[in-house]
């Protein structure tokens, strides 16, 4: 089976990681991600990955708190997320790493952009932490940040939700899915893709953006390939 994209960034949300619990770490479902990763990277697809923190904190959780303290916070949740990523990877005999923009030596990695694209070249996951180590800026944008710098093909968007729609699908029976979509009209429209940050840094530097449920992890899988699935922002 031929893979379609040699290099990508994956974007995973915190929530996706909490499976059915809603909060915290599922380890089932860390490890069925870690399988598929395995998969994509066995086939020959280097692999970036950028996890969320929300399933243990959000910056908007810490309400009345310095905004930059609570993002600070954000950070150290996907720092959790990474870890434990990273473990699951290690259990499948995965080579990864993960590299924080906040250096904390004794457990990760600082972020080397030069350091990250040997490892991807030498076949290792690659897992970034801590955003870009900036308050004021959402994982989204670490991921569109850190896929321009690595010179990834493609985004990876794994939600919750298996596409874009036009509203909310769990609210609106009737939201119209869209299958593909212009940079432009996610940022006209005020579609949730991505934050507006994250989808004007992919759209200067022309990097697609593949949006997929995670409910299923074989998404993964199938995204790699090149299989038309969720939406494609482009």
């Amino acid at each position: 089976m031929a893979i379609k994209y040699k290099r990508v960034m994956l974007k995973i949300s915190g929530e996706a990681l909490a499976g059915e619990k809603g909060f915290g770490l599922d380890n089932a479902t860390v490890t069925r991600i870690a399988e598929k990763i395995k998969e994509c990277s066995e086939m020959g697809c280097e692999i970036a990955i950028v996890v969320g923190g929300g399933n243990f904190w959000r910056g908007r959780t810490g309400e009345g708190m310095d905004r930059s303290r609570a993002d600070h916070m954000g950070m150290l949740a996907t720092v959790i997320n990474s870890l434990a990523l990273l473990d699951a990877l290690e259990q499948q005999g995965v080579a990864a790493r993960v590299q924080t923009a906040i250096e904390m030596r004794q457990i990760a990695e600082p972020y080397i952009r030069l350091k990250a694209m040997r490892h991807l070249e030498k076949g290792r996951v690659v897992i970034f932490a801590c955003g870009t180590g900036n308050p004021f800026f959402s994982t989204d944008t670490t991921a569109a940040l850190r896929a321009a710098e690595i010179d990834a093909e493609i985004i990876l968007l794994a939600k919750k939700v298996d596409a874009v729609y036009d509203s909310d699908p769990n609210i609106n029976p009737n939201a119209v899915k869209f299958d593909s979509l212009n940079y432009i009209d996610v940022l006209n429209r005020g579609l949730g893709v991505m934050d507006s940050t994250a989808t004007s840094l992919c759209m200067d530097n022309n990097i697609p953006i593949l949006v997929f449920g995670l409910n299923d992890p074989e998404n993964i899988k199938r995204a790699v390939m090149g299989e038309e699935i969720g939406t494609i922002v482009k």
